[in-house]
């Protein structure tokens, strides 16, 4: 189970930063589909989730993106140094997370994929770049979620639902769920 989290969190994690990279320097100040951050915010708000889990996994402290860091260069490192403590770490560890401390390999697969596979899609309609998300990504995501719902509504985590038009996809079911107009 564990090489499946890595594996499900490097996908996640490649599909966000082909968009990061794709993005041209001045794309960073468009409004995002998340209201009031622009694309520079919504790179910064997954930058500082993977530093946190970074400094979860390996004992470490953990600095939020500062408002004069280059969002590419801060996203880049946050990225490498994920991807090479994920590959070591113990993740049967405990990490603390918005509901609480879960273990790591559940906490990577469930809550920072999802984060990244929802960010990635606001990302993608920020800067005018491809939408599509890997469908089964999506999937696992969603029926994950679901169980969920009246958590996710809490402040400052997702939006209310927005009912999704009559024979929508999976990705479309999935952010409208969380709150996307889409």
């Amino acid at each position: 189970m564990s090489q499946q989290a890595i594996d499900q969190i490097t996908r996640a994690i490649t599909g966000f930063d082909q968009r990061v990279q794709a993005a041209a320097d001045s794309s960073f100040a468009n409004m995002s589909p998340c209201e009031g951050w622009t694309a520079r915010d919504v790179v910064g708000h997954v930058t500082n989730n993977l530093r946190n889990t970074t400094a979860g996994l390996t004992g470490g402290s953990a600095t939020d993106v500062s408002s004069d860091e280059d969002i590419r260069v801060a996203w880049n490192g946050a990225r490498e140094a994920l991807l090479a403590a994920a590959s070591t770490a113990d993740l049967s560890v405990n990490i603390d997370g918005p509901f609480g401390p879960m273990p790591a390999e559940q906490f990577l697969g469930r809550i920072i994929a999802t984060d990244l596979l929802v960010h990635t899609w606001d990302l993608a309609r920020s800067i005018g770049a491809d939408e599509a998300l890997p469908v089964d990504l999506v999937e696992g995501a969603y029926s994950g979620l679901k169980p969920m719902d009246a958590m996710l509504r809490r402040p400052g985590v997702f939006s209310a639902k927005v009912e999704p038009p009559a024979g929508a996809d999976m990705q479309t079911e999935f952010l409208c769920f969380l709150g996307r107009n889409v």
